[in-house]
């Protein structure tokens, strides 16, 4: 299994890397021989670049890639840097993602829009203007969401997003089969990123006593999954969800 889990000569983009689960993903992959495109969208106080500046420092060979998976036009760009760089792709991930929580009866048509458009439309222009760069025996992995399963309250726009990634995910899985090229999903359950572990601690109570194991997940929970599925030890393995959420949803 260790032998599985060498990535030497591979190359990997995983969106929205400048740090959580994206960049947790990613610094495991480089340090495990990937050459690694780190990408970031830009904000105004210049922390995701930043950021994501720090971790390519400490991934040789790495690159750092200002992408906003929201914009065809620079899902090109990017592909396109990807190809003059490194000459093709063996790993995406299709991470990056945003949150807009709000009730169905309050939540505007941007925040509606907004969502399903970086976290599903964002990951379909990803798949499809990586998919001549993918290599045979290329590996795709789409991070979802327990939310898809279980409707998360307030969160229509996420829930559906990530309901709509699976449902890509396995068109995908058939479409890219032929070369050999697998696509899964991983839907994680609560992850204590930056979002997490901002909310009330009763909040945090309410998550804990649903989660039949007993804590919340942590970065690290999300990227042994994601490292499977990314290795040769994976490889016959297409068109699935593995959920990851300590039993919230069985």
């Amino acid at each position: 299994m260790n032998n599985d889990l060498d990535f030497t000569d591979k190359t990997a983009l995983v969106t929205g890397s400048s740090r959580g689960i994206g960049a947790g993903i990613l610094a495991a992959l480089g340090q495990r021989g990937a050459r690694c495109m780190v990408n970031y969208v830009a904000d105004d106080a210049g922390r995701n670049q930043t950021d994501a500046e720090r971790l390519a420092a400490a991934l040789p060979g790495s690159r750092v890639i200002q992408c906003d998976v929201g914009d065809p036009q620079q899902i090109a760009a990017m592909m396109a840097g990807v190809q003059t760089r490194f000459g093709g792709l063996d790993i995406l991930v299709n991470n990056a993602g945003i949150v807009r929580d709000r009730t169905i009866q309050k939540m505007s048509a941007s925040e509606w829009d907004s969502v399903l458009r970086v976290n599903l439309t964002g990951a379909f222009n990803c798949l499809q203007q990586a998919s001549p760069l993918l290599k045979p025996g290329g590996r795709v992995v789409n991070i979802a969401s327990v939310s898809a399963m279980v409707g998360s309250f307030g969160q229509a726009n996420y829930a559906a997003s990530k309901a709509g990634l699976i449902a890509l995910t396995k068109v995908a899985a058939r479409e890219l089969a032929r070369r050999q090229i697998t696509v899964n999903a991983i839907a994680p359950g609560v992850v204590q990123t930056e979002i997490i572990r901002d909310i009330p601690p009763e909040v945090a109570r309410q998550y804990h006593a649903q989660i039949p194991l007993g804590r919340l997940g942590d970065i690290e929970d999300i990227v042994g999954p994601v490292l499977f599925l990314c290795s040769s030890a994976a490889r016959y393995i297409t068109g699935q969800v593995l959920h990851v959420n300590g039993g919230l949803h069985m």
